[in-house]
């Protein structure tokens, strides 16, 4: 068990690592919804590499990371912000923007099409489908 805690930990410590990169990339913004003034933190999009990766880490606020571990509750009034992610420039972006459209597709319009127009990479759709939500 010790181990696992150390092996945690220095993953941790690595992300922590990435952090002023991370806050530069993003404006010290949530990279999802825009949010300012709001606390953040790194999220590695899965799947995750052996140690962490800038371009396949994000910086979200709190509520990003609750719903990503909820996301059968997404409200789709609140996740419109979606529309704008899925078609950013940054890889990891999109990833998870698709992951999460995925999501409120079954119940919402907006979302279904939206998936329907969007054109992943298809580099970038492999690792979408990689490990879905």
């Amino acid at each position: 068990m010790a181990k696992g805690y150390e092996t945690h930990q220095l993953r941790l410590s690595l992300l922590q690592g990435l952090g002023k990169d991370l806050a530069r990339r993003a404006k010290s913004k949530c990279e999802l919804t825009g949010a300012s003034g709001v606390p953040l933190r790194a999220y590695e999009v899965p799947p995750v590499a052996e140690d962490p990766e800038l371009d396949r880490t994000l910086l979200l606020s709190e509520a990003c990371h609750a719903a990503i571990q909820r996301p059968q509750s997404l409200d789709g009034r609140e996740w419109r912000c979606l529309a704008e992610a899925v078609w950013s420039d940054f890889p990891a972006l999109q990833v998870l923007a698709w992951r999460l459209l995925k999501q409120l597709a079954p119940r919402e319009a907006w979302a279904r099409e939206l998936i329907d127009e969007c054109m992943l990479d298809p580099e970038i759709e492999a690792w979408a489908r990689a490990a879905e939500l």
